[in-house]
Formats: C-alpha cells, structure tokens, sequence
C-alpha cells in the first residue's frame, strides 16, 4: 500500500516501532490481537489496527503540499478536513480558510472566492451540487480533491447499482458531510434514501410490504429521500451502501433485514433473490471494519479501562466509544490535555453529546489493565502522549525508550 508523506509531529516513535513490528510479522493482516506494552507499574494494551487510515493520510499529504507549494495563494477548505481538532486547527495555523461547517452552514460566502482561489475538497467528498457552484467560479474542484477512494468506490457502486434499476438505501448520519455527499452523488442516478439506524429500517419495512398508509412516508423521512421519491414503487427494488464511518456490523444487520423483508414479502428464492435486492458488501471500508474488529478483540482483555482518543464529532470513533462501553469504563478524550490529573479527567459523553468531568477514574489496584485505541483520524502521536501522560502518575514504570527499544527488536 502506498506510503504518504505526512507532517513528522503526527508520527509516534512509539506507536510505529509498534505498527512496523506488527506488519512484518502479520503482512496479511490476520491477526487482530492487541499489543500488550509491559510498563512494569502498569500494562497498557493497544489495537492491533488504530489511526490514520489511507484515505486520511492522503488528504493530508494533498493538504499540506498544497500549502506549501502555493505560498502566494489563498487556500481554502470547504469544511474540516477531517474530524480532528489538532489537523483542522494546524491547517488554520498555516493560513487555510473553512468555507462552510460540517453541517454545510456558511462561514465564507461564495461571493468573496474568485477563480484564483485553491479550493481543497475534504477526505468526506463533496456534493455535485458544491461543485458546480465551484466551476460556475471558476474553480475546478477537481484538482484539489482528497476524497477518500473507499468513500469513491461507494459512489460508484451506488451508480452502478442505480443504473440497473434499484433504489439506494443509504446507511448513514443524514447531516453528515460523507453521507450527503453520497447522497447527492447516488441521487443522480436512482431515487435514494437515507437510513440512519435499524430503528429506521424497521419503520421502511412497512413502506416495502405495503402495510400502512404510504403517505406517512414523506413524514417519518423527511429530508432523506430525493425529489420525487416514489414510496409505492421505488423500494420494490433496493441496494444498501454505507456512510464509511458506520460501524460496519450496522450496515450489515439493516442490509440484512431489508434482504429478508424483501425476500418474504415477494417469496423469493436464494437464486432470485437479486432481482430485487443487489448485494453491496463490498461498500464497507477497510479501515472501518479493522479499527472495529481490532476493538472487538481488544475487548476481550480482563481491563479496568479504556482510553478512546479522537475528535468529539467523529463518526468512526464514536463508534469504537460504542463497543468499548459496552464491556467498561470508557473515557473519550480529544488529546491527552484531557486528562487533568490523577484523580480527574474531562471525556466527552456519546449520549449527553457534552464533555464531562469524571473523579478518581484510575484503578487502585497493584497493576492495572489499560486498554487504548483510537479513531482513523487520530494522530498516532495523540495515542503517544496519552501514553506519557498517563505513566506520570506511576513513577516506578518502564520508559518509553525502554519499551520501543522491545518493540523494535
């Protein structure tokens, strides 16, 4: 896999002696089990798979070359490269501009960009719609684009699908920058539709068999269908894809119960079944499912607690917060200025949507079982200095140097 050139302050001597030792001895990536790091006073164990993912890294690399190539020009993104503060806050350092929010509210009007302005399109994509206001500028909002290529393959295949006749069922946060951009691009080809959860899917599963009042429809979804969406015809054929950043066991349990509400309702056969359902699997990000499955085998360590460290409006790190506090404590924190003190740390609440403090969160116990990971936007330099943050608090712990030295041999 292509390597990226990134800023050196976002790379961790630690966390790549780490990931360098992991790769050469699993280049198949099969292995999901998590790295024990013995710092003597305290164990701390790390996913197997954590951190920048290629479509982040590549962003990055375009971001900042970007910057750096064009000093006398001004440089503008449509909205946060990517969800974390640290990236998005050194690209304002560096004189970039947001255009927009990541629910599309307005900081620049269109009207202050001329034709010579740099436009750079985020890891998310962008909509069509956003791009022909771009080349009605002057602008080609191709040439600065650091789309995700897994968040492209979605659109594909949504195209692809969508030309043989199905509906797009889009699992996805409907205000999220990746899923209108999908949305957008999907709608170009078949009438589309945004699921956020099973819930949501479990209410469609009227609409497909024809069980309540049809105009309920335009109610119980409104904003998450395209114009014209035909609710009596056009979920009579459908295929699922996937906001990237969803956890992917989601995305697989809605396309699996609209596959058998679908296949009930019109009595189909295994081998007809794709008449009226196409099957999307391979819409599911890489990174995505890793980061999970790495998580899910993490979790079966014995710990006292988790670390999740990312940005707060994240979508694939909320979900990594997701599976850890369902088996213990979990605290979500930013950076590891977040953790105040020994006895106090400030973590983000996924169900408050609010930072909150927490007391005495560390465990008395002789030697305890730390668990960390961290979002596909997340420095591995982030995770580092939660490392060090933390082993202040034990004295009598093995260095740094001690344990990279271990990891690189």
């Amino acid at each position: 896999m292509k390597s990226f050139e990134i800023p050196a302050f976002y790379r961790s001597p630690l966390i790549s002696a780490i990931k360098n030792k992991r790769k050469q001895a699993d280049k198949l990536k099969k292995d999901f089990s998590p790295t024990k790091l013995d710092f003597g006073a305290l164990d701390i164990y790390l996913a197997r798979h954590f951190g920048f993912c290629y479509g982040v890294e590549n962003a990055i690399e375009i971001a900042f070359k970007t910057v750096q190539e064009n000093p006398d020009k001004r440089i503008f993104l449509l909205s946060e490269m990517i969800h974390n503060p640290q990236v998005n806050a050194d690209l304002i350092r560096s004189g970039v501009r947001f255009i927009m929010d990541t629910v599309g509210n307005m900081y620049i009007p269109w009207s202050e960009l001329d034709k010579e302005d740099i436009v750079i399109i985020p890891a998310f994509g962008t909509t069509l719609e956003t791009e022909k206001t771009l080349q009605s500028i002057g602008i080609d909002p191709l040439r600065y684009n650091t789309t995700c290529p897994f968040v492209e393959k979605v659109w594909n295949r949504s195209e692809q699908i969508g030309n043989k006749g199905y509906t797009i069922i889009i699992h996805g946060k409907p205000k999220h920058e990746e899923t209108r951009a999908t949305f957008s691009h999907s709608s170009q080809n078949a009438p589309s539709l945004v699921v956020e959860d099973l819930e949501q899917a479990k209410l469609l599963e009227k609409y497909i068999i024809k069980t309540c009042d049809l105009n309920l429809f335009y109610t119980e979804f409104q904003g998450q269908y395209t114009e014209g969406f035909d609710v009596e015809k056009d979920l009579e054929r459908i295929g699922v894809v996937n906001q990237t950043t969803m956890l992917a066991s989601d995305t697989q349990g809605i396309a699996d119960f609209l596959k058998n509400c679908i296949t009930e309702h019109y009595l189909l056969k295994e081998d007809t079944i794709s008449e009226r359902f196409a099957d999307t699997r391979d819409t599911l990000c890489y990174a995505t499912n890793d980061n999970q499955s790495a998580v899910r085998n993490l979790l079966h360590i014995e710990a006292d607690l988790a670390f999740v460290v990312g940005g707060y409006n994240s979508s694939n790190t909320s979900h990594l917060v997701e599976l850890c506090e369902a088996k213990l404590p979990t605290y979500y924190i930013e950076d590891n200025s977040k953790i105040l003190s020994q006895q106090e740390i400030l973590h983000f609440d996924l169900h408050t949507r609010l930072e909150k403090l927490s007391l005495d969160y560390l465990p008395h116990n002789p030697k305890p079982q730390i668990l960390i990971t961290s979002g596909a936007s997340c420095p591995d330099a982030a995770v580092e200095n939660v490392i060090k943050k933390l082993l202040t608090y034990y004295p009598n712990s093995y260095s740094i140097d001690d344990v990279i030295r271990e990891a690189s041999l």
